[in-house]
């Protein structure tokens, strides 16, 4: 089903190195499409939810949500793109370490701009609910389609356990022929999304997008499609 893709491994430190040489074409400079487009039924009329993003980079979607009034976390492993979140948009932070992970720091936006933004640097499977208890909602682009496809079961038990019983989960996915580009962002077909939550939660695809464009030719691709999803628990 996965093709090539499914022993691909990627270290930690591979992408440390994307963000070491400025190598982060992953990284957009607007609030994404979906996100902006889909905010409504992310929210179901609710206020200052507490959003986690996993693998967050240096998303400009982070302080969008702050500047409505929800409280952000966020998981990286680039000290960088944490540091040039807050630099890039003018934000104060604070730094210190997470006891409860060694090795790890969380930065903070400083009490001045009435913001509620925690970034963690660490390995992400070392984050959990015990560190900032679970979420309202999560927005998951680039991450499950750049985590190792092997790592996928490890990396949705950790999503489900942060879920609040009315978190929305609102997930990015993308469908080509894995046979044909060896990724990331790797593919993730149905299928396995169902495998991976569709025990304990419920799954609706929001849309489906033609997303091809002249990268996604060079990479030897003849079809590129994004999928939105809203993933909840069941019987929330």
């Amino acid at each position: 089903m996965l093709g090539q893709q499914a022993d691909w491994i990627m270290a930690l430190g591979e992408w440390e190195e994307y963000w070491q040489r400025n190598d982060i074409g992953f990284h957009q400079p607007q609030v994404h499409k979906i996100l902006k487009n889909n905010i409504d039924k992310v929210l179901n009329g609710r206020k200052g939810v507490r959003f986690f993003f996993p693998l967050c980079g240096k998303a400009v979607d982070m302080k969008w949500l702050a500047d409505m009034g929800h409280s952000v976390v966020g998981v990286e492993i680039s000290e960088k793109a944490i540091r040039q979140f807050f630099e890039e948009n003018n934000m104060t932070y604070t730094e210190e370490p997470v006891p409860a992970i060694p090795g790890a720091k969380v930065y903070k936006v400083g009490e001045l701009h009435r913001k509620n933004i925690s970034l963690y640097q660490c390995d992400l499977y070392t984050f959990a609910c015990s560190i900032e208890g679970q979420f309202g909602a999560i927005w998951d682009r680039g991450s499950l389609v750049a985590i190792n496809p092997a790592d996928r079961e490890k990396y949705a038990a950790l999503i489900i356990s942060l879920m609040a019983k009315d978190c929305r989960y609102l997930l990015e996915t993308l469908l080509y022929n894995p046979d044909l580009y060896e990724g990331p962002p790797f593919f993730v077909p149905d299928e396995q999304l169902h495998s991976l939550f569709g025990t304990s939660c419920d799954i609706e695809l929001l849309q489906s997008l033609d997303a091809m464009t002249d990268l996604q030719r060079q990479w030897g691709l003849d079809k590129f499609t994004q999928n939105a999803h809203l993933i909840t628990p069941k019987g929330s």
